[in-house]
This record gives C-alpha cells, structure tokens and sequence, in this order.
C-alpha cells in the first residue's frame, strides 16, 4: 500500500494552460470577495450526545441525542445475522449484489534490481444478484453438512477478502455454526494457537494458504476438512503431501455443488449465540478470541444504518479491508442490510497506480466507482502523500493553483456561509479537485474510517481534495466496532462522535492517570461502553473477560477499553490517552507514549514511530521508520553520498536532522521536554501487518517491535 494513488493523482492537470489557471485563480479570489459582502453565515451547534442515567459503577454517562432508548435490530424480526441475511435478499432477490472482477492475465515483470513483481490486468465486475448469493449460501451451508463437518464443532475462515469468504461465512449462519475469523497475516504460532484453542473442524482458506497449512499440519490437532477458494474458478494443485491424508481437502465450488445436489434444511440461531469468535491481532502475546453474538452484529448494523446519511439500494460499495477484522465485517453488515452492492477489490489492486495492477489498465476503484468507502487512517495518510508528492512534482503555477484550491476549500469546510451555499465548493471541484478524485472513481460522498485515530490534516485533505465526508468512528473488536461515529454533517476534526444509538457511553475517573468525570472544562476518563453491541467475552479466557467486562444490577454489559476520553459539551468524545501506553519515569513524570506518537506523527520526515520510555531514566528514546522519499530528498539537497537507503539512515548528520524536525515538532505540539525523544534510532525497513510489526489496521504492536529492536532501544540508554 506504500504507494497507493502515488501517480494516479495529476494526470488531473493536463488541459489546464497558462492562462486556464491564472484566470481560474482570477475567478477564485474575486467570487468569493463579491459575495461575502452579501451573505453572512454561522456555526451550527447542534447538540449530538446527552447526558444519561445509567446504573452500574458511578461515571458521566452519554446516549445519542436522537434516541430514547437504544436500538437492537434494523427492522422487526431481523434478529440474528441469519434472519437478516434472509430477508434482505428476499427483498432485494431481482439487484446486483457481489462483484468480483474477472482475471484477464498475469504476468511477472523484473525490476532493475532483479526482484520480480506480479502484474494483473482485470477485466470488469461481474455482478450476482442477492438472490443468487442466498442460493450459493445455502448451498455451501448444506454441503458443509454432506463433507460430514461436525455441527458441534467450529468453522475458521483464513483467508484474504473475496466474495466467497461473505458466503460462507452467512452459509455456516445458516446452520448455527461458529465461524474463527483468523487474519490472513497472522504468523504461524498465532494460526496453530487460534486454530487449536476453538477446537476447528474444518477450515477454509485460498489457494495461497494451503502450503503454509501443510507446514504447520503436524501441530494442528482438530482439523479434519480443509476448503479452498479456487483462483478464477480453476482448480489448484494443493500442494498437500501424504503426511496430511487424513484431511478431506475439497474446492468450494465442490463444497456448493454438493449442497445444491443434496440440501438440508436450515438450522437458524438465535440472538445469544456466538456467531464469530474473532482472533485480533492484538498488540500484546498471542492473540485472544472475542466472542461475538448475532445480536451484537446486528445492533452495530442497525446503528450505523441511521448514521450514514441516506444510505439506499443504489449505493456501491468497495471490498477490500480485511474481513477477518472487525471494521469491515461490520461494514460489510451494513450493506448487506442496506441492499446496497459490494464490489470486492484488493489494496494491491485498489487504484489505477497500485502495486499489482498492470501498466494501462484500471485498477478497482476506477472501475467499480464506488459510492462508499471504507478505509484506515494509514491509507488515507498515503493517498494525501500522494496526491502532494504530485503537486509539488508539478510546481509553478499548478501548485499555486492548488494552494490557493485548498486554502479557499479549507475556509468554506470550516464553516463560513461559502461552505453551506456551496458556490465556491463547485467553482473548485470544477477548476482543480474532480481529476483528482477519479483516482478512487469520482463518485465517493461518504468514507467511513477506523481502527485508529485519523490525523485532523488527513482528516480535511480528504474532504476537499475526494469531496466527501469522513464519519470516523470509534469502537473495538470487543464491541463489535460499536462504540461512537461522527456524523456526516460535523465539521470539526480530531474526535469520534457520539454514541452510536445502540449503546451507552460513560467516562469512570482513572485517578492514578489524572483524569477525571469532574475535570473542568470537560469531564475525563476511562471509556466505558455498553449496551447490544458488547460482546460476550474472550473464549476460553474467564479471567480476562471478568477482568475487563461488567454486567451492571440491570443486566447492562460494559466493556471497559481502557482508551481515555473526553466529551465535549455537544456530546462528541474525543480520544486522548491509553492507560497502558502511560510510563512513570525516574522523577515521577507520566509519559503518555499513544499521545507523544500522534503528536511526532505530523513530522514530514516519519513514516512510524515508537516511543519507549525506560522508568528508570528522566526522558524517552524513539524508533524512526523515517518516509523514503522525504529523507533521500533532503539528502540530495545537503550533498548527503550513501549508497543505499540504510546507509543513510545510519549516517550522524541524518539521525541529527531528523531529530531536529522533531523537537520542533514537540514543541509546537506544546509537548513537555521529557516527552520529547532525547534519542532516536532510524529504521530504514517499513512496518507492515506482514511482518507482524503493525496490526492489520495499522496500529503498532509495542510489545513485539520492544523485543524486536530491543539491542536498539539498549543502545539508546547506553
């Protein structure tokens, strides 16, 4: 995802002459003067959260302003995930659905360097309607039975997203079956933990897992089927040896034709029964198992639905996160219960300039046009690194025009009457942002982000440059990404909404921290969340689940995150801190790590950043993943020679540069001295959920990069 939308941005600028761009600069100054002195404009300042009464540990507590009480399903009767799968294709049986593009070719191109890179050239989507995907549903369902998979037993799905892994996992829904979500790029102590711990019978996968199922088949103790996603309807040598014999290994496609020759009656859950126990990947250890009810599902879902504004049948949405994470599946909940239409992608092949996409054809965004998207702060940082390498590539007037774009966009979004009239809005999406936003279709009007704080610069690079609103939500694995989510029509950045409408949150005081409900001007504390979409605990794990879940004397279940938050006074929570993320250092002095690495994140020169702190010593240290392309420019100005990118990295003047720019940083974010890294140690390899470094939402996992680089850190308190 390194250079997602990195060239794609401003072929955008052809067409523009000399004087094209001076007189729309012209046009963009004198409009906006002439009319300001017409129309006068204000703020809104509508009230999103209210404060509530709720029983359990004392806190302050907030519901969304637009609900009494807090909503379970999305219609009557649609209860658990199988009853809504059911219904909305019954509703919805004659309209496309899933889309999945056809492979036209693949080749292996080599680099300069040698390495060799896989390209695709994609044809369009082909589309099947909600009516044939319940069929398919049913029939892997049945087919599952007829393989002789225990309905007592657990169904994993360990897989990349893709049309078929939707399927079955509402297929197993439609026989009270448990899905293990596992993700794709978890390492192998973590699959065999997953695995082994739920007690999995029959496990399904795509092509490219099976030899690393064979590697670890000997410490794998409860499988006996094995399922896998066939590569363009093709079968696939599975690369399985003898040793695994006693494994029935089948293709899906064989699995539906099985169903469908012999059916078998469905067996429907109900609201209380785990329908998904989801591995994380966690930032601590192995990962724990969270077990989530189809109540859960569908509470979120039904949430959100009120939230996105006038989400319908029409709406196409784009696939390509992992959905063995939280974020998307609920998503995907959504439009399913919606009726909207899913086209499923890859982020190697998202955009027109991604990694695998062949030179000249489309990648998927191009040519599905989504009208809804969902995506991580890290790649929405990447495509407003992109569309600013562009930009400053072009310079001269172009980058002026740009500017001046910005700028007047920045204004209007902020409030003033411009923004609500809309006149300078079209002026320049017309003259600058609409080439841009083909990039990802040109037709997006929401983004639904999560799964870690979004930079307020991102934030409002996205707005202008994609014209689209951003509802940034909040929420955990343990909560079935329930928690709160910013309204379409907030204008503010750096906070998360309030509530959704099927759960309560309240704020408990944490006094070691300092933070508590009677800070002034803002009330402060722990996030507690409760309400129907609080999950039911970790599997097989009672002394964590009792450490962080509580069921209040009304039965209300309440998930402590362990985030602190505070509300504004219109009900919106803002994320501030972690409570593990906080050190006492040698004086006495809290470092909050999370907020100091938010904070140096907006340094030009960081990619990602860790910073640690020793509680023996009076100041922090910090690991630089510093951004290619921002060093190796300044090290061609500076007359820097290296021969390759760690070499750089290593070299006194460059370490000395790049904590220069981040003490400048610190400062500006008003950060204390010891909150500022006395020393620093640059990376050159990036951090990716490969390598186990980052979550898969991007998130770094302190523990594993602590004891990776731990000779590192030792260095920097040497």
């Amino acid at each position: 995802m390194a250079n997602l939308g990195a060239g794609d941005y401003l072929s955008l600028w052809k067409g523009y002459g000399t004087y094209g761009i001076v007189g729309a600069v012209v046009v963009g100054i004198l409009i906006p003067i002439l009319l300001s002195a017409v129309f006068m404009g204000k703020k809104s300042g509508k009230q999103r959260g209210v404060p509530a009464q709720v029983s359990g540990e004392a806190g302050y507590a907030i519901r969304n302003a637009r609900v009494n009480e807090l909503i379970e399903v999305p219609w009557k009767g649609a209860t658990t995930m199988a009853a809504l799968f059911e219904q909305s294709c019954k509703k919805h049986s004659q309209y496309r659905f899933l889309g999945t593009r056809k492979r036209i070719s693949k080749e292996l191109i080599t680099a300069s360097d040698g390495r060799k890179f896989e390209k695709l050239h994609m044809g369009d989507y082909e589309w099947e309607t909600y009516g044939e995907i319940f069929d398919r549903a049913c029939n892997f369902a049945s087919g599952l039975v007829r393989l002789g998979h225990n309905l007592d037993s657990r169904v994993a799905i360990f897989a990349e997203t893709r049309a078929e892994w939707f399927i079955a996992l509402q297929g197993c829904f439609q026989q009270s079956l448990t899905v293990v979500t596992i993700y794709a790029s978890l390492g192998e102590d973590a699959l065999i933990h997953s695995l082994n711990e739920t007690q999995v019978s029959t496990l399904i996968c795509d092509s490219k897992q099976l030899k690393k199922l064979a590697a670890i088949s000997s410490g794998l103790k409860s499988i006996q089927n094995v399922i896998y996603f066939e590569d363009d309807g093709t079968e696939n040598d599975t690369g399985f040896s003898g040793s695994t014999s006693n494994w029935t290994i089948s293709s899906f496609s064989e699995v539906e034709k099985l169903g469908k020759k012999s059916p078998v009656n469905p067996s429907l859950p109900s609201k209380n029964d785990i329908a998904v126990v989801m591995y994380t990947s966690g930032s601590t250890g192995l990962p724990k198992g969270v077990m989530i009810s189809h109540g859960n599902i569908v509470a979120t879902a039904a949430a959100v639905m009120t939230v996105v504004p006038n989400l319908r049948r029409s709406d196409v949405y784009l696939a390509y996160l992992p959905l063995a994470h939280v974020f998307e599946m609920a998503a995907e909940s959504v439009m399913l219960a919606a009726g909207c239409s899913m086209g499923y992608g890859t982020a190697s092949t998202l955009t027109d300039t991604s990694n695998k996409v062949k030179k000249g054809t489309k990648g998927d965004a191009s040519v599905l046009k989504p009208t809804i998207m969902t995506a991580v702060p890290a790649i929405l940082d990447r495509i407003r690194d992109g569309v600013v390498k562009k930009v400053e590539e072009k310079g001269g007037l172009v980058k002026h025009l740009f500017n001046i774009a910005y700028k007047r966009r920045l204004s209007a979004i902020e409030g003033s009457w411009l923004g609500a009239w809309g006149l300078e809005r079209m002026l320049w999406d017309v003259l600058v942002f609409k080439r841009i936003r083909t990039s990802i279709g040109g037709q997006i009007r929401f983004m639904l982000c999560g799964g870690a704080p979004l930079s307020g610069d991102s934030q409002r690079f996205i707005n202008i440059c994609m014209g689209a609103p951003i509802g940034q939500g909040y929420g955990l694995t343990e909560t079935f990404a329930g928690g709160a989510f910013s309204e379409w029509d907030d204008i503010t950045v750096g906070r998360v909404g309030p509530p959704l409408p099927c759960c309560y949150i309240k704020l408990v005081s944490w006094e070691e921290g300092g933070y508590k409900t009677t800070d002034k001007p803002m009330p402060r504390g722990e996030i507690v969340v409760g309400g129907f979409s609080v999950t039911a605990g970790y599997f097989k794990n009672q002394e964590k689940t009792n450490e962080v879940y509580k069921v209040d004397e009304k039965g209300m279940r309440w998930f402590y995150t362990g985030d602190i938050g505070q509300f504004h006074p219109d009900g919106c929570l803002e994320i501030i801190d972690r409570k593990k993320d906080i050190v006492k250092l040698q004086h006495g002095e809290y470092i909050s790590l999370g907020k100091v690495e938010a904070a140096l994140l907006s340094c030009n020169y960081v990619d990602n950043i860790m910073v640690y702190a020793d509680p023996f010593h009076n100041y922090c240290v910090a690991l630089v993943v510093p951004s290619h392309q921002v060093l190796e420019k300044w090290a061609q100005q500076a007359s820097i020679n290296y021969r390759d990118f760690s070499e750089l990295c290593d070299k006194a003047e460059t370490v000395s540069e790049v904590q220069q720019s981040l003490s400048k940083v610190a400062k500006t974010a008003k950060l204390d001295k010891f909150e500022t890294p006395a020393k620093i140690k640059l990376l050159p390899e990036a951090w990716t959920p490969e390598s186990g470094l980052v979550t898969a939402a991007f998130k770094i996992k302190r523990e594993q990069l602590k004891a990776k680089f731990k000779d590192e850190l030792h260095k920097l308190y040497g």
